[in-house]
């Protein structure tokens, strides 16, 4: 259990904005590499997120890094720390 004085380690990732129409919300697709247990090849995965674009910085196409944060709405719990390309 974290104490007060502990800071709790967030997870960033990294995606490819999928849409911008929303107002200061981005979806955000990030791909990972599995592999299958039985075949032992690898598979690519997909999951979509929704992350919190305050200035609305971040266009569809661009790779952007964001972080885990405390629940933003219903669906947004990740903030975007940067625009990459």
């Amino acid at each position: 259990m974290a104490t007060s004085t502990e800071k709790k380690i967030q997870r960033t990732f990294e995606g490819i904005v999928v849409s911008d129409k929303m107002a200061k919300t981005i979806v955000v697709r990030v791909d990972s590499l599995k592999w299958h247990q039985k075949y032992r090849k690898q598979y690519r995965v997909s999951r979509k997120y929704k992350v919190h674009d305050e200035k609305k910085e971040a266009k569809v196409g661009q790779t952007v890094q964001f972080i885990e944060t405390r629940p933003i709405s219903k669906e947004k719990r990740c903030r975007l720390v940067k625009v990459i390309s």
